[in-house]
C-alpha cells in the first residue's frame, strides 16, 4: 500500500488542522491506520490509530481529547482533526499502515511521507 499525506501548515496555538492521508493500491480496509510524529531533535512518537473498520480508536495521552482520529474506506482516506493545537504539537506528522491490530503501535510498517504541522505561541 502507497500512502500520502497532507493539510499540514502553520497555525496559532489554539488553532485546528486537519490532515488526510490517501492510500491507493491495496484496499485501506485491509489495514489498521496510524498517525506518528516527529519533532526536531527527537524521535517518532505515536500520536492516533484507527481499527480497519474504523470503530475503534486509540490515542496517545498527549494528544487525547484534542485530536480525532477518522477514515473514510470509501475513499481510501484516513483523517486527523486536530484542535487545541499547542507548540509542543509542531513536527512532521507520518501516516502509516498495518496488517495486524490496530493498538500494536510497533507494527506500523508502511510509511507516507511526512507533512509539516507548525504551531506558533
Amino acid at each position: 500500500v502507497q500512502l500520502q499525506a497532507f493539510g499540514g501548515g502553520f497555525v496559532q496555538a489554539g488553532g485546528s488542522l486537519k490532515l488526510s492521508c490517501a492510500a491507493s493500491g491495496r484496499t485501506a480496509s485491509n489495514y489498521a491506520m496510524g498517525w506518528f510524529r516527529q519533532a526536531p531533535g527527537k524521535g517518532r512518537e505515536f500520536v492516533a490509530a484507527i481499527s480497519r473498520a474504523g470503530i475503534s480508536q486509540y490515542y496517545a495521552d498527549s494528544v487525547k481529547g484534542r485530536f480525532t482520529i477518522s477514515r473514510d474506506n470509501a475513499k481510501n482516506t484516513v483523517y486527523l482533526q486536530m484542535n487545541s493545537l499547542k507548540p509542543e504539537d509542531t513536527a512532521v506528522y507520518y501516516c502509516a499502515a498495518s496488517l495486524s491490530y490496530y493498538q500494536d503501535t510497533a507494527s506500523y510498517n508502511y510509511w507516507g511521507q511526512g507533512t509539516q504541522v507548525t504551531v506558533s505561541s
